[in-house]
């Protein structure tokens, strides 16, 4: 299994960036996907996850300014960052469990002042 994320960048304080993470080498839709974060110096620390019936859990320090999404179809995860912050610079990590945890290898969210 793969978790693939894609959409990081560089960007402003006050904008916004949307990443994308798509699973491929499984049957698998996974029951819970979600991302987390790691900025530098700092523990992973988790961010969103949603399950597969929808049910959604934010960290509190991104609530009303992230929205996680998912499509079950294509096997992916979505999260839509508004409002961006220095704080929020970190590399972004997509997660899935599917019987077991799997993790992306990230791609780096860089929010200059």
């Amino acid at each position: 299994v793969q978790l693939q994320a894609s959409g990081g960048g560089l960007v402003q304080a006050g904008e916004s960036l949307r990443l994308s993470c798509a699973a491929s080498g499984t049957s698998r839709s996974g029951s819970v996907m979600g991302w987390y974060r790691q900025a530098p110096g700092k523990q992973r620390e988790f961010v969103a996850t949603i399950t597969g019936g929808g049910f959604i859990n934010y960290a509190e320090s991104v609530k009303g300014r992230f929205t996680i999404s998912r499509d079950r179809l294509k096997k992916s995860v979505y999260l839509e960052m508004n409002s961006l912050k220095p704080v929020d610079t970190a590399v972004y990590y997509c997660y899935m469990f599917a019987a077991r945890e799997y993790w992306g290898e990230g791609t780096q969210v860089t929010v200059s002042s």
